[in-house]
C-alpha cells in the first residue's frame, strides 16, 4: 500500500488566510495591497496545503 501524500483542506484555508494577511502588508509597502493579498493567499495556501498534513488516521 502506498503512502498518502501530505495534503489537507485545513492547511489550504489557513494558508490562504495567513498568506493574505502577510501579503497585504508586503503589498502595502510596495504600493499595491490588492496584488499582495492575492499573491500571498496563493503562495500561503500552496505551502500549507503541502506542509501541514494533519492527522493520518481520520475516521
Amino acid at each position: 500500500m502506498a503512502k498518502r501524500p501530505h495534503r489537507n483542506r485545513r492547511g489550504l484555508f489557513l494558508g490562504a488566510v495567513i498568506g493574505g494577511v502577510a501579503g497585504y502588508f508586503a503589498g502595502r509597502a510596495m504600493g499595491n495591497p490588492a496584488m499582495g493579498i492575492s499573491l500571498g493567499a496563493i503562495a500561503g495556501s500552496a505551502l500549507l496545503f503541502r506542509v501541514n498534513p494533519g492527522p493520518w488516521n481520520r475516521p
